[in-house]
């Protein structure tokens, strides 16, 4: 029993990303630079969105935890990745790969809750302007909020004990750069069934259903656009949709392909690039595609330089 225990509990390997000598050190500073630039930019947007009265709208009050969120999850991820690599480390234990799993699900199963939540925001905006202050209250966003906040959680709550209580009796190298789910899978043995489903129900839950939002959403707002007569106004509301449409895209995309493709169209290589775009590079491509090409936070971050030529202040609204 106790040697059992003991190989239950053992530590991981992780191979990671620098797996090539050559290319590892311009790989670190890349992945190094796009977390700083991650949580710079996401810090930047959450701060303009708390001091400044104009970004006090729905609309930048969901941001401003899709920034949370994205400084969150990419934390449980990159810094681990980052500091084996300078000790020559590679080894991650049981507690610490239970914990990374746990919290990577949550946040990540928040973050697609929230964005098919943003697009309705979107579409109330666009194609219901006049009724958008009833329907997007402070009230319905924060439903919005721990909706996707419970969302996620419950997930994680579900998944982790399945997971990380099945026999790892296989090989304990894991072929990845985190503990994520299909990877932990496929190390270990025994009956898998009802994870399986567990995990297939849980996809269709935090996948299927708000991608489903998403494209139902954009798809109204696409026709309100075409149909609309100002050539600005429709080149506006184009111009946000499609960046929106973008970034969900690739975030939903390498989701759907991790959890719900089927394993014969996976390979470790593969798991990893499609892994870190929606764990690495989408949380820096949020605030720049989302926010800080608009013009109301370009707007606010000049206010707020000019504030602090002079005392430094700042508002707090009813968000």
């Amino acid at each position: 029993m106790d040697e059992e225990n003991e190989t239950f509990f053992s530590d991981f390997t992780l191979t990671g990303l620098f797996t090539n000598n050559k290319a590892s050190g311009f790989l670190f500073n890349i992945i190094c630079a796009i977390f700083f630039m991650a949580m710079i930019a996401n810090g930047v947007m959450i701060f303009l969105i708390h001091v400044d009265p104009h970004l006090h709208t729905p609309m930048y009050f969901l941001l401003s935890h899709l920034s949370l969120i994205d400084m969150m999850y990419i934390s449980t991820i990159v810094p681990k990745m980052l500091v084996d690599y300078l000790m020559d480390k590679r080894t991650i234990s049981f507690v610490a790969c239970t914990a990374q799993y746990f919290l990577y699900m949550g946040l990540v199963g928040a973050e697609f809750f929230l964005l098919g939540l943003m697009a309705y925001d979107r579409y109330v905006a666009i194609c219901n302007p006049l009724r958008y202050s009833a329907l997007m209250s402070p009230r319905v966003c924060w439903i919005i909020l721990a909706s996707s906040w419970f969302g996620g959680t419950l997930d994680s709550f579900l998944l982790t004990p399945i997971t990380m209580s099945l026999p790892f009796c296989a090989s304990r190298k894991i072929n990845h750069f985190f503990c994520e789910a299909p990877t932990m899978l496929r190390l270990a043995c025994g009956d898998k069934a009802a994870y399986e489903m567990v995990m297939y129900l849980c996809c269709v839950v935090m996948l299927l259903i708000p991608f489903s939002v998403v494209l139902a959403s954009y798809t109204r707002v696409l026709i309100t656009v075409h149909q609309m007569k100002s050539a600005e106004g429709k080149k506006k509301a184009f111009a946000t949709c499609s960046s929106h449409m973008m970034v969900v895209m690739l975030f939903y995309g390498a989701a759907l392909y991790t959890y719900m493709l089927p394993q014969s169209y996976h390979t470790p290589i593969k798991d990893k690039v499609f892994s870190a775009f929606y764990t690495i590079l989408t949380p820096l491509l949020n605030p720049l595609i989302y926010s800080l090409r608009n013009r109301d936070v370009t707007g606010a971050f000049r206010r707020v330089l000019a504030r602090c030529r002079g005392p430094c202040g700042g508002t707090v609204g009813e968000f």
